[in-house]
């Protein structure tokens, strides 16, 4: 593989503070494939798409993945709960290290976006019982029953399980998924959460809940790791319900003083994306949660990675790592194309889906809701 001046920083290493280094910077940004099989393990097309996609990259982070049965929030999501998918995990940590590459597992529990349809009575748990507000893909409305203070205890005994698992699977890490509104964005949310016990309250009780987990992970790979082990945290610095970008630096402050391993920031473009109630003169999201972080940890970042020109400029940003995601499920040669700085497809055509290892599933998926990625045929 050749780079020019232009992509040499792409392809430098980087090294994580317990010693795990990756081959390049460009991580396989976390991607829900609703392709397990009806049982929830691993399936083959699955196996298909990490292994064709995993060669190149320097860090494979999976599509998330639950730590209770109740917290599925995708269909067809391959499951990590009990012990009896272990041999499923091991053959997807297999898959996703087949490049060489270190594979973080990211595991979570849906919260108030749980799949109504796949969970007890059609009733998500969350902080509080608040009904979810719609937005681009969820109708809205349900009301979640607030977890328990001993039901609290056993999600995060449930973290720190499912870490132990993937541990056992072959892992080099997991990231927790606190994005995209599941339930450890519940309980930091103000709008969300709306507890007044040990859980909510105040801005920093509602950390508690993050922090606890954390914890309890940190006790599981002390405990059971044989080698170094990874604890990603992946964020959305912003709630339209409710919090703004510098309502977050407080939790990232939190989190790195709890001794997080990287910093995962989830955004639709992470180029150019603004606050939504802009008040730093234009600055985009990413560049404020940099000069926060101030290298204090590294900070990967997906969203709208299309090309390696941008790719380049979101190193130049600052980014320990820069998370590419659809351009490597249109291109499983992304990396490759990368090197040689020649532009990648940033059109799936359908007839061709096959012979880029796309998971039949997912093929379904995006031929149903066209607006999750410009498909041609």
């Amino acid at each position: 593989m050749s780079e020019t001046t232009d992509t040499k920083q792409l392809f430098q290493s980087f090294t994580f503070k317990n010693g795990i280094e990756t081959k390049n910077s460009i991580a396989m940004a976390p991607m829900t494939t609703w392709a397990s099989n009806d049982d929830y393990t691993i399936s083959d097309d699955e196996i298909k798409h990490y292994e064709a996609r995993s060669g190149n990259v320097g860090l494979v982070i999976t599509g998330c993945t639950r730590v209770m049965a109740n917290g599925i929030g995708f269909n067809n999501e391959y499951a990590s709960y009990d012990d009896s998918f272990l041999p499923s995990l091991k053959k997807l940590a297999t898959a996703a290290k087949k490049g060489g590459s270190p594979a973080i597992l990211q595991i979570y529990h849906a919260g108030n976006k749980a799949v109504l349809d796949l969970i007890p009575d059609g009733i998500p748990v969350s902080a509080s019982p608040i009904a979810l507000a719609p937005s681009m893909f969820y109708a809205g409305g349900v009301v979640s029953r607030e977890l328990t203070h001993e039901e609290i205890l056993e999600m995060i005994k449930a973290f720190g399980e499912t870490t132990h698992r993937a541990i056992k699977a072959g892992f080099d890490g997991i990231e927790l998924h606190g994005a995209h509104g599941f339930l450890l964005q519940n309980f930091f949310s103000p709008y969300y959460n709306q507890r007044t016990d040990h859980w909510g309250g105040s801005a920093e009780k509602r950390m508690n809940f993050a922090v606890e987990v954390i914890k309890e992970i940190q006790d599981v790979i002390k405990k059971y790791a044989d080698r170094s082990f990874l604890i990603g945290f992946r964020i959305s610095p912003e709630e339209p319900e409710s919090y703004r970008v510098k309502d977050v630096f407080p939790l990232i402050d939190k989190l790195i003083e709890c001794g997080i391993d990287y910093l995962h920031v989830s955004l639709a473009d992470l180029l150019a994306q603004k606050p939504l109630d802009d008040e730093n003169g234009g600055a985009p999201i990413l560049k404020l949660v940099l000069d926060h972080v101030h290298h204090r940890v590294p900070v990967i970042a997906a969203g709208g990675i299309k090309q390696f020109n941008d790719a380049v400029e979101a190193l130049k940003m600052g980014l320990s790592l820069v998370a590419v995601g659809h351009g490597l499920i249109i291109n499983p040669n992304w990396v490759e194309l990368a090197s040689h700085e020649e532009k990648a497809d940033e059109v799936l055509s359908m007839s061709k889906a096959d012979e880029l290892r796309i998971p039949k599933k997912l093929q379904e998926f995006i031929q149903i809701a066209t607006g999750f990625f410009q498909v041609t045929d």
